[in-house]
């Protein structure tokens, strides 16, 4: 009894030293936010399944240290080849402020943007801002991640609204949410891929589909 209580405390020891590690190896994850556009939250109408809006700072968002923003400059591609305001690229330059000048918009109904992080990647985080000079919501956001460019294998879904199964990718139980210059920060939990695609379906101001910019932070998979 005694020998099998000593090898039970020494795995608990073991286990309680590994925790504390990888509990220590946890930094907040960082970011430069732009500046506040609108005070308040309004509440858009004819929107369900709607998040209560954040009293204060977003509460500190914990990642393996050495993370990083993988995104920044990174290629563009979108369902929608000619956006009808700004370029692709805008999505991954750094600016986030929400002033004229500052997003791309892609076509009405349902659109995607995938962004290319040059290699495949283990994924914290993802940072998406679409727009915040005014409180919308938009519909039907699915954030998906691949190491096939395609998305047709190996597709974790980190995030996914689409309550109505609108774009055909499933049905979603995430809520909807309200547009804020401190963007939407998505746990992707480890997810591992290359690519980062990222569905929308207009807005509750028009049928619209726009970016400011996303950010995906991970670190390079081993």
């Amino acid at each position: 009894m005694t020998r099998i209580f000593a090898k039970t405390l020494a795995v608990l020891t073991v286990l309680l030293v590994v925790n504390a590690a990888q509990g220590q190896d946890k930094v907040p994850l960082k970011t430069q936010l732009p500046r506040p556009l609108f005070v308040g939250t309004p509440v858009p109408l004819n929107v369900s399944n709607l998040e209560h809006p954040a009293k204060g700072k977003r509460p500190d968002f914990l990642v393996p240290a050495g993370t990083k923003n993988l995104a920044k400059d990174k290629k563009v591609t979108a369902s929608d080849n000619s956006p009808i305001v700004g370029t692709l690229d805008m999505m991954t330059d750094g600016d986030k402020d929400g002033s004229e000048g500052s997003w791309v918009e892609l076509g009405p109904g349902k659109q995607w943007a995938q962004i290319d992080l040059a290699r495949s990647a283990n994924i914290y985080a993802v940072l998406v801002w679409h727009f915040h000079s005014q409180a919308r919501v938009y519909r039907d956001v699915v954030v998906q991640v691949s190491d096939d460019p395609t998305f047709r294998s190996g597709v974790a879904t980190i995030f996914n609204n689409d309550f109505h199964n609108e774009l055909g990718l499933g049905m979603g139980k995430d809520l909807n949410y309200i547009e804020t210059y401190e963007g939407k920060l998505i746990d992707a939990k480890g997810a591992k891929g290359r690519y980062v695609r990222l569905y929308s379906n207009g807005n509750t101001a028009n049928k619209l589909n726009d970016y400011i910019e996303v950010e995906v932070w991970g670190k390079p998979a081993a």
